[in-house]
């Protein structure tokens, strides 16, 4: 089965000298269009660029960049925003959830301190392991 001419790849610019450039200028501006390939254009016998022919899409203004960086910054502000909102509630939330298990657990702890009889290992143990939460 053939490779379909279109193939999802991202092909490494090339760089063509400027009289070459313009004797295939037609073919490289469709080569862009078509396969997404960036040429880059050098002059004779120098290999700094100078320009490049890129796919449509990929040119964008200054503007155009700026305007997007503002806008992706205002959403991402915008994000942060509610998600310290709701860092704050959760937090509120978990606070409130630990204080009253801590205060059950201080009732239960009164009850069987007046039902057990003193000594009782089995409560020591179970003591032990709630030590963490009878301190507050």
């Amino acid at each position: 089965m053939a490779a379909p001419a279109l193939a999802d790849r991202s092909p490494e610019p090339r760089a063509l000298p400027l009289r070459e450039v313009r004797t295939r200028l037609t073919q490289l501006v469709a080569l862009a269009e078509l396969t997404d390939t960036v040429t880059i254009v050098t002059r004779d016998g120098d290999p700094r660029p100078i320009a490049a022919i890129v796919p449509a899409p990929a040119a964008r203004t200054t503007t155009q960049t700026r305007a997007d960086s503002e806008r992706i910054a205002a959403i991402s502000a915008g994000w942060s925003r509610r998600l310290e909102e709701q860092h704050r509630q959760s937090t509120r939330r978990h606070a409130a959830e630990r204080r009253a298990l801590v205060d059950a657990l201080a009732e239960v702890w009164a009850e069987l301190d007046r039902r057990a009889p003193a000594g009782d290992p089995a409560l020591a143990r179970l003591r032990a392991a709630h030590a963490d939460l009878l301190r507050d």
